[in-house]
């Protein structure tokens, strides 16, 4: 399956484009077996001095919390077997993980922790055994007494071009989102849910409760901030979130991962995913979490060749790795591979004052005078005078850029360093 398109997807000029439809005709996602061994990607780093509770040699179950740190953060096992490796993990923009290796064993065991918990359900126990489910929840977001949430919105579309992970995800496991969405609402005080889709689809939903709400074609109409204006009239002020107004975005298969874990008493450790090669033709398939994404593309059949490029997530808001055995995680909805010889390179051309960036701007940003400051490192600046908080992260403005300048890179970077300075005035304070 191809992107829909009026020019060519590497190219430069006005883009007109669309997301990919859930096939008519689709097979089952093609499930596949670990890698040997799994490795999960804890959210934290070793700390100074800190004996993880977690040793080489120790046995696991599938489906149980691993907390190394003793701080609330945890990752779970999709495998029963025992830990091989503790081992730093480098991520994006400075961000470091523990990564912790798995050896899997017969027979299969499952754990029971959450079994104790699942008959009386509460926000508080499936937050505190659900955050490495598959489509990361991120329950914590409906704890906080400071910003009650009154609007679930389930997103049955995909935010990236050629994706459509969660599209399946929403016409295929319609009783586990129902189940999802009863736990929710009765544990989190949810006044309102809307089943986001696309805007063909608004009339197939309706044995889900919730207002099925369907969005436009045309990219990036399904990002949370345009769905705010566009679809509930509720602007979304720079540097403030969805929650801030009371409303929480969270995926159809992280909702369904809720109901799954309520109804059978077990976490589920297995992620969907869109695989997108260089023939662009997309493929379902189902990982254990922490899978190395070669395993993944070899059991395809898809072909990886010097220079290729490996992007966790769709064309535009995906992130390049640089290494075949980075691992799935829970929020991994694609894998794509990008050939050598249509990858888009980066220059470092001065901007031309086009306006092309301006244009394609769906928050309607000064691209071209903002990018300026963020290549001098004047982040705060660039925050202050030219709305960098407004930024939608969308990358249509890379996408068109006649100077192929990383515009998205650089505001990604700049978010990234304006909230550490901030976390490390808060310390200090």
């Amino acid at each position: 399956m191809r992107m829909m398109r009026t020019k060519s997807f590497w190219g430069a000029g006005r883009p007109y484009l669309e997301y990919a439809p859930l096939p008519a005709r689709i097979d089952r996602p093609t499930p596949l077996r670990p890698s040997e061994p799994v490795t999960l990607l804890h959210p934290r780093p070793a700390e100074a001095g800190a004996i993880p509770a977690a040793k080489i040699g120790d046995a696991v179950k599938n489906g149980q919390k691993l907390s190394l740190y003793g701080n609330g953060d945890y990752v779970t096992s999709p495998v029963t077997g025992a830990i091989t490796a503790l081992a730093p993990f480098p991520g994006n923009f400075g961000r470091n993980y523990t990564a912790v290796s798995i050896a899997s064993a017969r027979p299969e065991v499952f754990d029971d922790a959450f079994q104790a918990v699942r008959q009386s359900p509460s926000l508080a126990a499936a937050a505190d055994f659900l955050a490495a489910a598959p489509g990361a929840p991120g329950l914590q977001r409906l704890a906080d007494a400071g910003r009650p949430i009154k609007t679930l919105v389930v997103c049955g579309v995909d935010q990236d071009l050629l994706v459509f992970t969660q599209q399946y995800v929403l016409a295929a496991r319609g009783h586990d989102i129902q189940r999802g969405i009863r736990i929710l609402k009765e544990t989190a005080g949810i006044e309102e849910v809307v089943i986001l889709t696309r805007k063909e689809a608004v009339q197939g939903f309706g044995h889900i409760v919730g207002r099925v709400v369907g969005v436009e074609h045309r990219y990036p109409s399904a990002l949370p901030p345009l769905v705010m204006a566009r679809r509930f009239g509720r602007v979304v002020p720079a540097g403030r979130t969805c929650e801030d107004l009371g409303f929480c975005f969270m995926s159809a298969e992280a909702v369904a991962a809720v109901g799954a874990a309520f109804g059978t008493g077990r976490i589920p450790t297995t992620k969907l995913l869109t695989v997108i090669p260089r023939d662009g033709i997309a493929r379902l398939a189902e990982a254990p979490i922490g899978t190395r994404i070669g395993d993944v593309l070899q059991r395809l059949g898809a072909a990886v060749s010097e220079g290729d490029r490996l992007v966790l997530g769709g064309p535009m808001r995906g992130t390049a790795v640089f290494s075949l055995d980075h691992p799935v995680q829970p929020d991994t909805d694609a894998v794509l591979v990008v050939d050598a010889a249509a990858a888009l390179h980066v220059s470092d051309y001065p901007c031309i004052n086009c306006g092309e960036c301006v244009r394609v701007c769906p928050a309607r940003m000064q691209i071209n005078l903002l990018v300026r400051y963020l290549e001098a490192g004047k982040f705060e600046e660039a925050e202050e005078s030219y709305d960098l908080g407004s930024c939608v992260e969308c990358g249509l403005c890379s996408y068109v850029c006649v100077s192929k300048i990383p515009i998205l890179q650089h505001i990604t970077l700049a978010k990234h360093e304006l909230a550490r300075m901030r976390r490390a005035e808060s310390t200090n304070a």
